[in-house]
């Protein structure tokens, strides 16, 4: 039996994820950890451990002691705050045992800031790059980009903090942040042509699996809908992403598909935040991540089941004497 470490397991990704390695069917002993105490997170777990927050002076050696009391073999990060802190104690982690689920640490770096990674890509020639400055004058992004068009955090993840400029107005607003911490970019496509592609890359250029699904957006930037659609029309743009970056493990590829072209919105070093929808159409990539980062044994692209799926709010009920499922 092989003992698996979840952070963030209060959240999409954490107990997705922990969901996902439960429906494998693998021999896993599941551990979640969450900074509440209130969450739903010991549902999806075998043992839950409440943590302190990422940025406590004395989150390292909880977790290093943790890892350690529970001979916990892999650690698979279920929040960004703890993908980016990881990245940075890679010794001392997996000198207790444990080995990081982590995608490649240059292209983890890169994905930091989202200026730093259209530059790289825009050096490197990669057509599927979407234009962006940070340029602060108006009247050039207008002639630019049109009206209206985006002003988006360097840093950040599920869409927060994307402001629409529709005048000159609503952009004054925001001017003193661009450069600092806001970025320009025109709208591409729309809504409806916006699509999450999960791969298993192999580290050397090359993936052995994916999937991808065509989503509408909840107001917290997390896949809400989603349909099962061919990966066939991003394949060649993954690839040309995959020789330049080398990922390794999961990977989140987030596409919009225009009149130019399929177009890169962004890459997430990391499971993806729709896992538990992907595992129950056939594409289980935390189960993956276990078994060849543990065992060695190389992916194989799955069959996947086509159809939808619908995310919505329910109830989960803790009683007293112990968990009701």
């Amino acid at each position: 039996m092989r003992t698996i470490l979840v952070s963030g397991a209060s959240g999409i990704v954490g107990y997705g994820t922990l969901r996902s390695l439960r429906r494998s069917g693998l021999d896993l002993r599941l551990i979640g950890t969450s900074m509440y105490d209130d969450s739903v997170a010991p549902a999806f777990c075998d043992i839950f451990e409440q943590a302190p927050p990422t940025s406590d002076p004395g989150y390292l050696d909880w977790l290093l002691a943790t890892l350690r009391r529970h001979r916990v073999d892999m650690v698979i990060p279920g929040i960004e705050i703890d993908m980016y802190a990881w990245v940075e104690q890679v010794p001392q982690i997996e000198a207790t045992g444990a080995r990081i689920l982590q995608n490649d640490i240059a292209l983890i770096h890169l994905c930091k800031d989202k200026w730093a990674f259209f530059e790289n890509l825009a050096a490197a020639g990669i057509a599927c790059a979407i234009d962006s400055t940070l340029d602060a004058d108006f009247p050039a992004l207008r002639e630019r980009f049109g009206l209206p068009f985006l002003l988006k955090p360097r840093r950040g993840f599920g869409s927060k903090g994307i402001v629409r400029v529709d005048s000159q107005a609503t952009f004054d607003l925001h001017r003193g942040y661009i450069g600092a911490t806001l970025m320009s970019q025109p709208i591409v496509g729309n809504d409806d042509e916006e699509f999450t592609t999960s791969a298993f890359c192999d580290g050397r250029g090359g993936l052995y699996a994916s999937m991808t699904l065509r989503r509408k957006l909840s107001r917290d930037g997390f896949t809400d809908r989603a349909e099962v659609v061919s990966t066939e029309p991003f394949m060649e743009a993954m690839l040309a992403l995959c020789r330049h970056f080398r990922p390794h493990g999961p990977t989140n590829l987030q596409f919009r598909s225009s009149a130019q072209g399929v177009k890169l919105l962004e890459i997430n070093p990391r499971i993806s935040s729709s896992t538990s929808i992907r595992s129950a159409f056939g594409y289980n990539e935390s189960a993956m991540a276990v078994t060849y980062f543990l065992e060695g044994q190389a992916p194989v692209q799955p069959p996947i089941r086509h159809g939808r799926a619908v995310r919505y709010t329910d109830d989960h009920i803790f009683y007293d004497e112990g968990l009701h499922r």
